[in-house]
């Protein structure tokens, strides 16, 4: 149906990889017996300010060069990724199909509907669908349709191809974001007896706040605050430019009264945030509560977030980290990839494909 699939096929060597604003992210986990995974190894390589912008490469060889620099970091041994485009790139909906149409004719009845939600002609886009599971009878079946326009997946593996690699997995953000999110969620206490996680994912730009019930997405959100904005407050507080303050940031490197003049009040805006999504969560949902929040994203990490969230809110809130039930190889060093864990869970995300059936 498209010259590219958006959902691909699965390989058994297969890394994970995650274009954002901030970074390049590669992610490889290995099986080493039933139902126990393996994190093989992972980089994150910065990326300049202007090279993705708004979900978007706008700088091809600042990405490229970000890409060869992680590779170079990563090592050797997988020439297959798994990559995934932003939400905003991406039209997707559920749909239900009778479970007994052929897949010739199934396709004829998704490229019928995308003609009608999609506001481009389906020569411009990618479209492909993958069949979700029964719906509600066992004569249906729940199918996802997705659909993007083709310069923006073939931006994406033109990045990965100019570094020699094979892109056989094209995914959406949200979704990656979804299937680690299941491996934090199995560590939350009740969580499958119909309790409401949210999973506060902070980027460099948007903070994206989903809701999730017994592994279902009941609502979504996008906000305009992200990383950056601490970026922007280092700047402006010691006189540097953005990349300047973007590399003090990440080395620590900070005057001793950055905690208390530039971070904590960031923290509480933060905070600030997240509570004004739980608001909007409640007034447009018939919910009234939130059982746990989870914080994902680079800025996840940072000292004492949790807590500030989490007096915030009232609201039982903890860091993501989807490698806890795995082992790590002994090249992999496991304090860090706690600290890097939050930032991580698109790209780990992208490496679970490599186990799909």
């Amino acid at each position: 149906m498209a010259d590219i699939s958006l959902f691909g096929s699965t390989s058994r060597q297969l890394a994970g990889l995650d274009i954002s604003t901030s970074s390049v992210k590669l992610v490889e986990l290995a099986s080493v017996e039933r139902g126990v995974l393996r994190v093989e190894r992972y980089v994150i390589e910065p990326l300049s300010g202007e090279a993705v912008v708004d979900g978007n490469i706008a700088n091809f060889d600042a990405v490229s060069d970000g890409l060869r620099r992680a590779m170079r970091r990563f090592g050797s041994g997988v020439k297959n990724v798994a990559i995934a485009l932003p939400a905003s790139a991406v039209f997707a909906k559920k749909i239900v199909l009778p479970a007994s149409l052929r897949e010739l004719d199934m396709e004829m009845q998704v490229e019928s509907e995308a003609a009608q939600i999609i506001p481009f002609s389906l020569d411009e886009v990618n479209l492909d669908f993958q069949v979700i599971g029964p719906a509600g009878t066992h004569d249906e079946v729940e199918v996802m349709i997705a659909a993007s326009r083709k310069e923006h997946i073939e931006d994406r593996v033109s990045v990965a191809e100019s570094c020699g690699l094979k892109v056989t997995v094209v995914d959406i953000e949200s979704l990656a974001l979804e299937a680690a999110f299941d491996l934090v969620a199995r560590q939350l206490p009740g969580v499958d007896s119909g309790k409401l996680v949210a999973l506060v994912d902070i980027g460099a730009m948007v903070t994206n706040f989903i809701v999730l019930r017994d592994g279902q997405r009941v609502y979504s959100r996008e906000q305009a605050f992200g990383g950056q904005q601490l970026t922007k407050d280092i700047s402006r507080q010691y006189g540097m430019n953005q990349d300047e303050a973007e590399m003090a940031k990440r080395a620590g490197n900070l005057p001793g009264d950055y905690a208390g003049t530039v971070l904590r009040p960031f923290m509480e805006n933060l905070a600030l945030e997240v509570s004004r999504a739980l608001q909007f969560f409640f007034t447009s949902t018939q919910y009234n509560e939130v059982n746990y929040l989870v914080l994902a994203g680079g800025c996840a990490a940072l000292p004492d977030l949790a807590e500030v969230v989490g007096k915030r809110t009232q609201v039982k809130t903890c860091i993501a980290n989807p490698f806890a039930g795995m082992t790590v190889a002994a090249k992999t060093g496991t304090r860090k990839l706690l600290a890097d864990a939050p930032s991580l869970m698109v790209a780990c995300g992208l490496a679970l494909r490599k186990f799909d059936e």
